[in-house]
């Protein structure tokens, strides 16, 4: 009876202190990016000159156009992450819900981190949001944009910015900097998250998930 007693109160300890929440997975291990597959445009030129590891971060050069993206694919989950323009503030952004892996802007959800417009979201691929209303009679337009729900309020040039994205039943919620700046909602609610090489240098660094329960 003590024995199951002792039990019952660690497992409410445990409780208290957060002990059953879920680990947390490091989509980039620091060293190498051997989780990680790749696509660039026209298979112009490899892919490690486009994405590479430099003193432990992500480095992508931004051209040719492409993304990373994980071999594996996620459903409800919690993507944290740090961004930092290498040379100026420039374009690029995180692909979610990727669900056909082939040309450099593939069938999923950009959150867009371009310099001015992080947090807005961009469907790509004919991928549909419930809080995309196209005007009655109008056609659909080449790039289709969600606005971010905040002024920018992004760090100066050299800082790291920070990302935290909740993916839950297609439920998509974006903070930039702490900051709530984008909620929308998928059709779709699996698929692989991806990095993409579009303007100039970009670091990423801090790249973990955390999967919902």
């Amino acid at each position: 009876m003590k024995h199951f007693l002792f039990l019952s109160t660690l497992a409410i300890s445990c409780l208290a202190m957060g002990c059953a929440s879920q680990p947390e997975e490091m989509l980039f291990n620091g060293k190498d990016l051997s989780n990680w597959g790749f696509v660039v445009s026209d298979d112009s030129v490899p892919a490690d000159r486009v994405f590479s590891v430099e003193n432990g971060t992500i480095l992508i050069q931004g051209s040719p156009f492409g993304y990373m993206f994980t071999k594996q694919s996620y459903k409800n989950y919690t993507l944290s992450l740090e961004w930092s323009w290498v040379d100026k503030p420039t374009n690029s952004g995180i692909f979610l819900i990727i669900q056909e892996l082939n040309n450099p802007f593939p069938k999923g959800i950009e959150c867009q981190l371009k310099a001015g417009s992080a947090g807005d979201f961009v469907l790509l691929g004919g991928t549909e949001m419930e809080e995309y209303a196209l005007p009655e009679g109008e056609e659909r337009p080449r790039v289709q944009i969600i606005p971010k729900l905040e002024e920018s309020n992004e760090k100066a040039q050299g800082a790291w910015n920070k990302a935290d994205i909740t993916v839950n039943e297609g439920t998509i919620t974006v903070y930039i900097n702490d900051v709530l700046q984008n909620v929308g909602t998928s059709t779709v609610k699996e698929g692989h998250i991806g990095l993409q090489s579009e303007g100039k240098r970009i670091q990423f660094r801090n790249v973990k998930l955390t999967k919902a329960d």
